[in-house]
């Protein structure tokens, strides 16, 4: 890995590990659907001139409106869905104890995978990556929360399967599109869908929140998403997207740093252990087989 390479993997690993701390800080004052809201929309003002700035960008446009159905598909399972529960389940749930949920995400999207029968033969590695995933998962709610916050965990479960759809989605209706045009296009939707539904809904804070809100929302919008996928499309251009799926084994772990010495987080046992056993699941049920050394569709757009 060249160095460039390396620094664009340590800042996006940054970038997609704190939205879980960030997320947790906005929650105290912003309801979730507008957190949600602002989110996006001042997201895709960044991203905005950023974007269409490329000519292949603008090109691309027919094609997406074109392919509006899939666009508002991706867009509801990587965005819509997954952000709001994930708002709503961070008032229950530690950051760092939700990063280690999310991070099953690469097993639900082979479980999905076997499901539409999308997937090669797992081999026997593959299919002990399962048996680690789940039993990690069920270490974490079976041991590390309580009877309470089910409600929560029922949250998480929504985000798991939008975030593991999602990438199918992309790969199988948008994969020629330029990333840029279908980033910036589904935030721009979702921003819209959420308009209404904060309207009429809790609507807009009744007094400006306070310091650590705003600068948590300033850079969960501008560093988080829009800076984190800039990233993202920089960094699959240096390593290429098999290499580059490695990022998801990262985030959990800055996560559960961040909500540790920031928050003051309790990090148990039992969270380690599950934590352990969800990150060698993942990696071992999406290894890509011997017998097939050829590429893997990659699950990139696993983010908070």
């Amino acid at each position: 890995m060249t160095r460039r390479a390396a620094l664009l993997f340590a800042a996006l690993s940054l970038a997609w590990g704190v939205p879980y701390l960030l997320i947790k800080i906005a929650g105290a004052e912003l309801a979730p659907s507008t957190l949600v809201l602002v989110r996006t929309a001042l997201a895709a003002l960044v991203l905005a001139p950023l974007a269409l700035a490329r000519p292949d960008v603008r090109r691309s446009l027919p094609a997406l409106a074109r392919r509006w159905k899939a666009l508002a598909a991706y867009t509801g399972f990587e965005i819509v869905g997954p952000w709001l529960f994930l708002a709503r389940a961070e008032h229950d749930l530690p950051s760092s104890t939700t990063a280690v949920v999310i991070s099953a995400v690469p097993v639900v999207g082979v479980l999905l995978a076997l499901a539409t029968r999308r997937a090669e033969h797992l081999g026997a590695l593959g299919w002990a990556g399962l048996a680690l995933g789940t039993a990690g998962v069920v270490t974490l709610v079976g041991f590390d929360l309580h009877p309470g916050q089910a409600g929560a965990v029922a949250e998480l479960a929504v985000v798991v399967v939008g975030y593991a759809v999602g990438p199918a989605v992309l790969a199988r209706h948008l994969a020629d599109l330029p990333g840029p045009a279908v980033v910036l296009a589904s935030l721009v939707l979702a921003a819209l869908v959420y308009v209404p539904v904060v309207a009429l809904g809790p609507g807009l804070p009744p007094a400006v929140p306070s310091g650590a809100v705003l600068v948590s929302v300033a850079v969960l919008a501008v560093v988080c998403t829009a800076g984190a996928f800039l990233l993202l499309f920089a960094l699959v251009g240096e390593i290429g997207p098999v290499r580059a799926t490695a990022i998801v084994y990262v985030n959990p772990v800055v996560a559960v740093v961040a909500g540790a010495v920031v928050l003051g987080e309790r990090v148990t046992a039992t969270t380690l252990a599950g934590f352990v056993l969800v990150l060698a699941g993942s990696y071992l049920a999406t290894r890509p087989p011997a017998r097939r050394p050829g590429p893997v569709a990659p699950a990139l757009t696993v983010e908070a």
